[in-house]
Parts: structure tokens; sequence; C-alpha cells
């Protein structure tokens, strides 16, 4: 169970809000959350010039589930967004904000089954996200009614004028009784017609910003390695085994995950400590002492603890978890490459937080590389090249007495390399065990497929108007494969079959068995040979 927040910064938020950001991984207020949510809880108008992944969901979630009577069963909030994607993931947020004051979330967007929307809407929620276009369907079917409605969220208004919504968006803004309404409005930039909109429907808003300058990244080399969540403290100490790490910050969202990561590392002889919000100053000037004095190697941190730190010395920073939005990766990844000095920042990844890298990466304007995890037999190479190293070193110090003369005896018994040898692997073997294993191995068999791929089944197919350009672009966009690997795709009327390159087939799988398309939840699993 993941410990209570006490406070959320100055900002006062109730018990079960302060709970479920807990179990988000918030910690403190980000900048625009700071600005925004006192704001919103006045109930002033406000225009918020922000792009997705600076916080913003929650910074206008949190509001809403503060201000909505989740015991009156009507519409009482609606966020309006330009994809049914966006509608989704606002939804999924604002429903983990939500979730032990019991407030209903209902996404609506097109591409999905209008009849369970309508069955939805029936059995009450107070909370609405949707696309213009779907919202302004149930308006004129009755089935949505807005005359409850007191805050209303205008999400990505530029990317929504880019495509036309402005005149849907109007229409929504008059069917919501102006008398009590609140309107929020986000957008990256502030067109004309933005502001237009804002003049005709917002009363006496509150303008803030946060700055591009805060999302410029360093020089500082950036890649990332892809792995699943039971094996990932193993993946993490084969990154370290090849990494020259002089010292390195490693990041997780929460203080249980920083404790539990800190015990984990301990058991497996790595020099780490822990710094997050619980420590006192006392506790936490004692663990930078004794990282400046490198008698850790380590540091495994929570964002906010780790804010303000200015050690020049950092040669890696680590995103054991990715972090929720791209102004903390950037606050993170600037610990590491000071001075003047390289660094190198490694993020871990899930097959499903593709799409946070992808908006990292767009909002940094910075390609970070993937790299594939060591194998056992890279680290085995690495640790007796350093053996090798650490064993000409000692031979220059010519402190062997003792020890030669326990060689002495056993070479007049043994062949010399075979003694070497043995001395060798007592070495590697003793510092290093088959912990890890090869747990993220995992062999498909024959599937039927050509050579090199992978043969997927699918239980949908051309009674769901299903094409093979879906396939590919549904695939692509999901697991962030390229669409031109993906092999040979058959189609038939009620399930699919798909090639995809072997390498890649355990992260489509992951992302895509159980996901949507096409409004229908869809399996996803290896075919049998044909």
């Amino acid at each position: 169970m993941v410990e209570r927040l006490q406070s959320f910064g100055e900002i006062v938020l109730s018990k079960q809000v302060l709970q479920a950001i807990s179990e988000m991984g918030f910690e403190e207020p980000s900048p625009i959350q700071n600005e925004t949510i006192p704001l919103v809880m006045e109930g002033s108008d406000l225009i918020g010039q922000a792009q997705t992944g600076t916080g913003k969901t929650a910074a206008f979630g949190i509001p809403i589930v503060e201000k909505v009577n989740p015991k009156f069963q009507a519409v009482q909030a609606i966020v309006v967004t330009p994809t049914r994607e966006l509608s989704v993931q606002v939804s999924e947020e604002i429903g983990k904000i939500g979730k032990y004051k019991h407030v209903k979330i209902l996404p609506i967007y097109g591409g999905q089954s209008i009849d369970r929307q309508i069955r939805a809407l029936r059995f009450g929620c107070q909370v609405v996200v949707g696309t213009p276009g779907r919202l302004l369907d149930h308006l004129k079917r009755g089935t949505l009614r807005l005359q409850y409605v007191e805050m209303v969220v205008l999400d990505e208004a530029d990317e929504m004028l880019d495509m036309g919504f402005i005149e849907d968006i109007e229409d929504i803004l008059k069917q919501i009784p102006n008398e009590k309404r609140q309107v929020m409005l986000f957008s990256a930039t502030m067109p004309l017609v933005i502001r237009k909109l804002a003049r005709n429907y917002m009363k006496s808003p509150k303008t803030i910003s946060v700055s591009q300058d805060e999302l410029t990244v360093t020089l500082t080399e950036q890649v990332f390695y892809e792995t699943r969540e039971k094996i990932k403290v193993d993946a993490l100490c084969r990154i370290i085994d090849m990494e020259d790490i002089g010292q390195g910050i490693i990041f997780c969202r929460t203080k249980r995950g920083v404790d539990e990561l800190v015990t984990s590392l301990e058991a497996r002889g790595y020099f780490a400590d822990a710094l997050h919000g619980d420590l006192s100053q006392q506790q936490r000037d004692r663990v930078m002492k004794r990282f400046r004095d490198s008698k850790i190697e380590l540091l495994v941190a929570t964002d906010v603890a780790a804010r303000g730190l200015d050690i020049d010395n950092v040669t890696h920073v680590i995103n054991f978890d990715i972090p929720q939005d791209p102004e903390s990766y950037v606050h993170r990844i600037g610990r590491t490459g000071r001075a003047g000095r390289k660094g190198k920042a490694i993020t871990l990844i899930s097959p499903r937080e593709y799409r946070q890298l992808r908006l990292i990466e767009r909002l940094i304007k910075t390609r970070i590389h993937r790299q594939e995890l060591p194998s056992l037999t890279d680290i085995s190479e690495r640790q007796a090249d350093n053996l090798r190293n650490q064993l000409i070193k000692l031979m220059q110090t010519d402190h062997l007495g003792t020890y030669r003369s326990v060689i002495r005896s056993l070479l007049e018994e043994y062949d010399s390399t075979d003694v070497a040898a043995a001395a060798l692997r007592y070495a590697v073997e003793g510092a290093y065990s088959d912990e890890y294993g090869d747990e993220d191995d995992e062999s498909f068999g024959n599937t039927g497929a050509a050579a090199g791929m992978v043969r997927l089944f699918m239980n949908i197919g051309r009674n769901q108007q299903i094409r093979p350009q879906d396939i590919v672009r549904w695939i692509a966009e999901e697991s962030g494969i390229p669409g031109n690997i993906i092999g040979m795709i058959n189609i038939y009327e009620k399930f699919t079959f798909v090639e995809v390159p072997a390498e890649h087939a355990n992260r489509v799988l992951s992302c895509m068995h159980q996901n949507m398309i096409k409004g229908r939840k869809v399996s996803v699993e290896p075919a049998k040979a044909r």
C-alpha cells in the first residue's frame, strides 16, 4: 500500500484525492499545477498556454474531482478534446484522481458503439470527456444534457482549431448555462481565433503559461531500454554492470519505490542509498555527504528530493520509472553532463510506455535512442575484462607474497593455465551469479511464419471492416515499431493473421492484447503452425 500524501505543496486537497495522487506517483505539484489548481478552485476562468505532457491534465483534473458532487448522478463537468486517444487518456487520469471520491468519468468519442455510450449516460456520471463531433451527436439525440454543467475544459484548443472543430465547440458552449459556467482553455499556441473564442465565452480569465525554455535539454547522451516489470530490477543491474558509472542518480516515482529499489540493490551488492521526502534534513545531509564523498555510487531518489541538487561529477542519470511529464524528464537529466563533463541519461520503459516516451521526444525535440539489454554473455565478458585489468594492477603493485606460495604449490600438480582459469572462474562466479536469469527471452515456437518472423492471431476481421492499413497503423502506433517491417497480413471474416519480426513479437503482444480497435477489445496471441 502506497503511503498517503499529507499535503500537496501549499494546495489544500481532500484526503481521498491525496490518497489517489499518492498512488499515481505525485509528491509535489508541478509548476502548472501549482498555478492552475488554486485559481480553478476559486472559480476563475483560466487560459493555460501549455502542451500535453506538462502535467496539465492533473492541473484541471484535480479541481474537477474536488468540485463535483459524486452523489448527484448528472454531468457536472465536461472536457472537450481533439482526438479519441486523448479522450481516453484524459478520462483514465481523471478516473485515477477520482478513485476514492467515487467520481464517475465517461469517455465519449467516435469509433465506439454509440448505444453503449447512451446506456452509460443513462446510468449516470459526473464527468464527460469527449471529442466535439460525438458530443454534438449526443446533444442532438438528447442523450447528453448539460444543464447542470458548471466546469468546461477545452483541451488542446489549437489542435481542435486545426481540425476544424471551433464551430462545434461554440455549439457545445452555447448549450451550457452561462451563469455558473467556469471555462478552462488549454492551448500550446494562441492564434487569433482561439483568443476570440476566449473573449466570447470566458469571464475575466486568468492566464498562466509554461515557458518553453524549461523544455530544452543538454547534450547529454540519451538512451532507453525496453523491459518487462517483473525483471525490471534485474535489467537495471545488467545495465549498471555494463556502464562505467562513476556516480549515478536513479529516479523512481514514489518514496516506497525508492526504498524498495535501494533494498534490492543492496541485496545484490551495490552501494546505494535513498533520498526522498520522508528523510529529515539531518538524514538528507548525511546521505548527500556520503554521495559527494563517493562512499555510495548510486543515489536513488524521487523528483522532489532531487530538485536543486548541485553535484558536478554525476556520470549517469537512470529513470527506473519514466517520469509523468517531460518537464520532470528535463529536470532529471539535467543532473548529469554538468560543468563541461559528459553525461548519460538512461530510461527503462515497458511496452505500454512507448506513447509517453514519444511525447517526451516531441517536446524536447530530441531522439532518445533504443539499446538492447546486455546479455549474460556481454556481462561475463565485461566482468572478465575488469578482472583482467584488476589483476594487471595487482601484479604491478607486487604485494603478492602470500598468494605466490599458494600458486607455487598448485603449479606442482596442475597446469598453469588451469590454475589461472580456476582463479578467474572463482572470482567471476563469486562476484556474479545467474540471478538475472534469461526471463526476457521467450520462444514462440513454430507459428507458421516466414523465417525471422512470428505469426500472430487476432480475433477481428472483415466483419468489423478491418483493412490491412488499419492493422499496420494500429500496430505501429501502439507498439512503436515501423509499419514497413510488418510482414504478411491475412484478413478473414472473423479473424486475422499478421506476421511481425521475432525480435519485436513480445512488444507487439504486450501492447496489442486486450487493446481497442474499431471500438472492440481484441485478443492477440501467437498463431498455431499451419
